[in-house]
């Protein structure tokens, strides 16, 4: 795990109207020279495999430190695969093997391939960077290294840890590298950036900040969380004076702990079951943020905020803990927005020691079954499932009933988690015998495992849910419908779904649906729900997700076939008209159109995020398809898969003026001519990120007034695309430029334009990545 020192943006108390995420860039003190000592070993030295530790003790930096080196321009360029690898204490060697190979190739893997001899051949011939972090012990090295070709082309591989003999075991030719202590200078200066965000600091605070820096000893996480803490009180010295004193008396040892329960005493209310509910994540697990805020709610973490804002509050207390540089940013989408999250391992001890003290939760021991259920009438009782709690309950003599807790309405609410991507189950084949006992759970996330059909019996009794994730391969919205409080529902099958939608107006409650492949199955009493004048509605729907929709009359059920008693030209477009505050879709769009998709797109003024698969394939021809896509005026991100770019549907596009993202995947050639998309007459007035995925594409014509905005140009696997536009030389806007398995032309004119920005403006302002 790393320490990242970021720049960071003030969130207010309450939720903002502004929806994507603070951009938090990495900012990194004191490791200047550090860098350059390890680019030299990267750069230069032996041309064979060479392998370069960083050893120090937790909150070091050591991360932050080889993540500064892996992002390096010139290390970018000079290495044909890099990869980046956590190693967790308790690793499984097949799925590391599968992660490195899945980044070093962008190939997916069977579960019968031999992933040890197939990642050995993909680095065959290559110069290859591999990251390997956090790493507890010499074998672990030796499971994964064996994999690593030799070579004699100047292949690294770097390895951070927490222990010196593991640093020192896996030398080859480079010494460890041990990462030392912030100086005084470097500490203070990173206090400052951290509280003070490029403002000085005041004269009364100079003496006090310069004595709490020397309390935290160089050690950069207490200096960064100690930070998070004074950040977010007033400027006053008795304040300042307090927090040194809390500190003064504690040995090295211990400070880590006693700054993050500083912090954790000066985070709000609401906040501090949001941190400790992260603690129950895996180490080192990538939180999908998505998820994690959905969580937040079914828990009633957030109930400050009025019912319609409830995501935004969400939103708000994950930006305070950001900002309290509690939980860190792992992963970003190309518009900005945090992807996922993780915590440092020191905060994430924390977190369950805290849960273990308050007797939130109490993990499973052997020979003690009940061990795991301490619980107290002031506390909320969490039962957190993991392999050594699945062995016990999967034990014939494990009599669940035996335990009051789970069948008394004395506690306020019973926690239940399974990780998504942590597999707990996959040795459980039916967890419903247990299920049936957990009455007041809220969540169920169930992804991993394929439930029998007998799963919506269980169900029954599972009246509390407020968040349900299942893998299935039936489904019925009656099956579900006395889940009354249900804010959301994912469903993953093997097989596409058809679903009756008639149950689904009684969970008015509603407010995510990601379902994986699934159409409506319309019936004759479904008309009259779907009148204009229908009061029906499901007004807390936010999201909704791939639905597959027929525009015309065609029957969902049996392709080939038409339904002549409901118009479905009628049906479909009219169902979202139910939904009035809905602001994310997602659909699959199949057969020709006949009915416009939104026919009146003023009614859907929330929208602000739309993705459209066209699977229309064989009706390309058809004269006029492109005026049954006009998209409702208030889109601010935009995915098109399978699209057809005529002039007319690039003017659709266009009219939307507050579009900030456009996402371009697959579709078919462009233009009169077939090959070339020319926007030299059209303007995207606030698209700020435009990603082209497998458009093919040869040429791509734009003036410099059609992208007026533009920040971040992402092109991928486009390899007739052969050069980008000269014009983007004047966008004073632009920062990146990312080339992904492209032709050399395309590389070649990027570095063109970012060598002409520099000669005119004199800076270094556009970053270029090709890989």
């Amino acid at each position: 795990m790393e320490v990242v020192c970021e720049k960071e943006t003030v969130s207010s108390a309450r939720p903002s109207t502004k929806r994507s995420f603070p951009l938090l860039e990495e900012e990194v003190v004191g490791f200047e020279k550090d860098a350059e000592s390890i680019m030299e070993r990267l750069i230069g030295g032996i041309k064979e495999l060479d392998v370069i530790s960083i050893f120090g003790m937790a909150g070091l930096g050591k991360t932050t430190l080889a993540r500064k080196v892996y992002n390096n321009p010139s290390i970018i360029n000079r290495f044909d695969v890099k990869v980046w690898c956590t190693v967790f204490q308790a690793y499984n060697r097949k799925k590391l093997l599968a992660e490195i190979f899945k980044q070093a190739t962008r190939r997916e893997i069977n579960e019968d391939d031999d992933i040890a001899d197939m990642l050995r051949k993909s680095l065959i011939g290559r110069r290859y960077l591999i990251v390997l972090d956090d790493i507890w012990e010499v074998k672990a090295f030796e499971d994964l290294g064996i994999c690593f070709p030799q070579g004699e082309n100047g292949s690294r591989v770097i390895v951070t840890t927490r222990i010196e003999q593991v640093a020192k075991h896996l030398q080859h030719c480079s010494d460890p590298y041990s990462l030392r202590f912030l100086t005084p200078e470097e500490s203070w200066e990173l206090l400052q950036k951290k509280v003070f965000r490029g403002e000085f600091c005041p004269p009364d605070l100079l003496e006090v900040g310069l004595q709490i820096v020397k309390i935290c000893k160089g050690l950069p996480l207490v200096i960064v969380v100690i930070a998070g803490i004074l950040g977010k009180k007033e400027r006053e010295a008795s304040f300042w004076h307090e927090v040194a004193n809390d500190l003064s008396s504690l040995a090295l040892g211990e400070q880590s702990m006693k700054v993050i329960q500083s912090s954790y005493d000066h985070l709000e209310n609401h906040l501090k079951p949001c941190l400790l509910y992260m603690g129950l994540f895996p180490e080192d697990h990538k939180i999908p943020v998505s998820d994690l805020l959905k969580l937040w709610m079914a828990e009633e973490f957030v109930l400050n905020a009025e019912t319609e804002n409830m995501e935004e509050a969400s939103r708000v207390c994950l930006n305070d803990l950001l900002n309290r540089s509690l939980v860190i940013v792992s992963e970003r989408k190309i518009d900005g927005d945090i992807e996922s999250c993780i915590l440092h391992d020191v905060v994430r001890e924390f977190c369950l020691r805290k849960l273990t003290e308050e007797k939130f939760m109490q993990l499973a021991m052997p020979y003690n079954p009940y061990q795991h259920l301490q619980y107290s009438k002031d506390s909320r009782l969490c039962i957190y499932i993991h392999d050594d709690l699945v062995k016990q309950l999967d034990d014939s003599e494990y009599q669940l009933d035996k335990i009051p807790m789970l069948n008394s309405k004395e506690t306020n609410s019973l926690e239940f988690i399974a990780h998504p991507k942590f597999n707990t189950w996959n040795n459980w084949s039916n967890p419903l015998h247990l299920l049936v006992k957990l009455r007041f759970v809220r969540v169920l996330h169930l992804l991993d495992v394929e439930l029998p059909n007998s799963w919506a019996t269980a169900m029954k009794s599972l009246t509390q849910l407020r968040y349900l994730a299942l893998y299935v391969e039936q489904f019925e919205f009656k099956w579900i419908s006395h889940l009354h409080d249900l804010q959301t529902l994912q469903l993953r099958s093997r097989k596409k779904l058809h679903l009756k939608a008639a149950t689904l107006w009684e969970m008015t409650k509603l407010r995510h649906v990601n379902i994986g492949r699934f159409s409506f199955v319309w019936e004759d009493n479904d008309q009259g729900i779907l009148e204009e004048s229908s009061p029906t509605m499901l007004e807390n729907l936010k999201t909704f997700h791939t639905c597959c929709i027929p525009l015309n009359n065609m029957n969902p059920m049996f392709p080939g076939m038409f339904l002549n008693s409901i118009p479905l030209t009628n049906m479909n477009p009219r169902f979202w008209w139910r939904f009035p505050n809905l602001e994310k879709l997602s659909l699959r769009v199949k057969y020709v159109p006949e009915y416009p998709l939104f026919p009146i797109p003023e009614v859907h003024t929330r929208l602000h995020s739309l993705s459209l698969v066209l699977s229309l394939t064989e009706f390309w021809d058809s004269v006029g398809w492109e005026s049954y896509f006009v998209f409702p005026s208030n889109l601010r991100r935009l995915c098109l898969v399978g699209c057809f770019l005529t002039e007319e549907m690039v003017s659709n596009i266009a009219r939307l003026r507050k579009l900030e993202s456009l996402r371009l995947e697959g579709g078919f050639p462009l233009g009169e001519s077939g090959h070339c998309w020319d926007v030299r007459n059209v303007e995207f007035p606030a698209l700020k990120y435009l990603s082209l995925d497998i458009v093919p594409m040869e040429e791509w014509n734009a003036s410099e007034a059609s992208f007026p905005l533009l920040e971040k140009l992402v092109v991928k696997y486009c390899r007739y695309f052969k050069e980008i536009p000269p014009s983007f030389v004047d966008i004073p806007t632009l920062q990146l430029i990312e080339l992904v398995n492209c032709r050399d032309s395309l590389g070649v004119s990027a570095m063109n334009i970012k060598k002409e920005i520099e000669e005119t403006t004199g800076c270094n302002s556009l970053q270029v990545l090709i890989s």
